[in-house]
């Protein structure tokens, strides 16, 4: 964390150790959503030697954070140069491969299963079940998915309902804060309706968190205070 400190992003400490976790045993590792390199940096401090970590993000200026679906390429060029200088500045510049695509353009740009897929890009629901989609296929079996905004972001919630809750192939792990993990394995009639209910016990939480954002929306603070928000524009 000393590396990322003062890089721009919404990736927190106990966030942050969930993908250390996982990166420190990965020999392929997929980032989807790079901003400016918090979380890249994480994870490549994590990585053993030899391993292969892919920053995918187009850096266009659309989908940098909350509320910013649109932007302008000139912002996004200046998020592409500030996320080169944090990964330099953090001494993990040649540990990390940019794929300046979109994600749905970059898959060929990646071979073979993956590690680790961390998922942190549009938040919209088509671009979001597209990548939980298209990339979770290629994670192995056992192989870890985390998925950052989940019952948090609406799009990436509902991409999450259709694909995961719904879904036989990915076990859900827990979460830290809006960083929800899990696991890629078969499951059984049986397990697939408990890995179901576990997830939808987060609704109540995805609740609140819509209400703390049209709050801040709302400029009613003091109710977002209420709700249990305290730091931040926005909760992740």
């Amino acid at each position: 964390m000393e590396a990322a400190a003062g890089v721009e992003g919404w990736l927190s400490d106990d966030q942050a150790r969930r993908l250390w976790q996982r990166a420190r045993s990965a020999e392929r590792i997929v980032e989807i959503g790079s901003y400016r390199g918090r979380s890249a940096i994480v994870m490549a401090r994590a990585a053993r030697d030899g391993a292969e970590l892919v920053a995918i993000d187009p850096h266009a200026g659309n989908d940098r954070g909350p509320r910013e679906i649109e932007g302008s390429a000139d912002e996004g060029e200046s998020d592409f140069r500030a996320f080169r200088a944090n990964l330099e500045r953090a001494g993990v510049g040649g540990r990390v491969r940019h794929v300046r695509l979109p994600s749905r353009d970059a898959l060929d740009a990646v071979e073979g299963e993956l590690d680790v897929l961390y998922v942190d890009g549009a938040h919209r629901y088509e671009p979001a079940r597209d990548d939980l989609r298209r990339w979770g296929r290629r994670v192995r079996p056992g192989g870890h998915m985390l998925v950052h905004d989940s019952f948090s972001s609406l799009g990436v919630t509902l991409a999450i309902m259709r694909l995961l809750v719904a879904g036989g192939e990915f076990r859900y792990l827990g979460r830290a804060g809006s960083l929800a993990e899990y696991v890629r394995e078969r499951m059984s009639r049986r397990q697939r309706v408990a890995n179901a209910l576990r997830q939808l016990r987060e609704l109540p939480w995805f609740a609140r968190n819509l209400a703390v954002k049209l709050a801040l929306v709302l400029g009613l603070r003091p109710l977002a205070r209420l709700l249990g928000h305290r730091d931040g524009p926005w909760p992740y």
